[in-house]
């Protein structure tokens, strides 16, 4: 492998959930913040928009949604959000109409500008030697966060990033083998669950290692678990609020 500063760092990614009581300087986040900027944009249509949040009853109503204690303590808190209310008004005020904003293939276009955009602070955070951790649970309630944000039509909250100064370091936690996400040219469909046994030991040790206390199951058995299992909550009705925010309607 060829290995330099960049590599290395992006190698020893860890997810970082206690924060030293240190403040991100403002040099620091405005680095953060250029870096997001300069992430590449489909169509160069730049359809995501950063909400930081300093409001303390927020952070708390938001900590709330996530259901994780850390959720806007110490560090920075900010939201990542699929924009496509700003090239609405663009258009708008140009006397254009909505054109193709409402369709789904427009919205992934902005789910991927954002998620692009995280990625790319997240990297550039660690590179600093920040911690970040990436909050997929901020649409544990999608309506209430986009009520608590006073987020417009033709938006939505995405994905929360909490950054800051480390104050643990946790194992390397092991990802699946290449084998099992790299084909040449065609998805190879004939798949084997034992050939992951190799793989489930790996994680079952890491696990083991982590927490004596509590055992939990390897990669398979956690894929198989109630986790993934059907079940009611306020995530299953992400794509009625996708429409009501007037995204993805055809």
């Amino acid at each position: 492998m060829t290995q330099n500063f960049t590599i290395d760092t992006q190698l020893q990614h860890r997810t970082i959930r206690e924060f030293a009581p240190v403040k991100v300087t403002p040099a620091q986040l405005e680095t953060l913040l250029q870096v997001a900027r300069h992430t590449s944009t489909s169509m160069f249509m730049q359809q995501f928009t950063i909400l930081q949040i300093t409001d303390n009853q927020k952070k708390a109503a938001i900590r709330k949604i996530s259901t994780q204690d850390y959720v806007g303590g110490n560090g920075e808190l900010l939201i990542f959000v699929v924009d496509l209310y700003r090239n609405q008004q663009i258009r708008k005020q140009m006397q254009a109409d909505d054109g193709r904003l409402h369709q789904t293939d427009v919205f992934i276009q902005g789910v991927e500008d954002t998620v692009l955009a995280v990625q790319n602070v997240v990297n550039a955070a660690e590179s600093m030697q920040l911690g970040a951790v990436i909050l997929g649970s901020i649409v544990n309630d999608a309506q209430k966060m986009i009520e608590l944000l006073g987020l417009p039509q033709m938006t939505f909250p995405l994905l929360g990033l909490q950054v800051g100064q480390p104050a643990q370091k946790p194992q390397l936690k092991p990802r699946l083998p290449l084998p099992f996400t790299l084909f040449e040219n065609t998805y190879q469909t004939a798949f084997d669950i034992h050939a992951l046994a190799p793989y489930d030991e790996v994680v079952q040790t890491y696990y083991d290692l982590r927490d004596t206390n509590r055992r939990i199951d390897s990669f398979t058995k956690q894929v198989a678990s109630a986790k993934m299992d059907q079940r009611d909550t306020k995530r299953n009705q992400i794509l009625e609020i996708l429409h009501k925010q007037q995204l993805c309607l055809a």
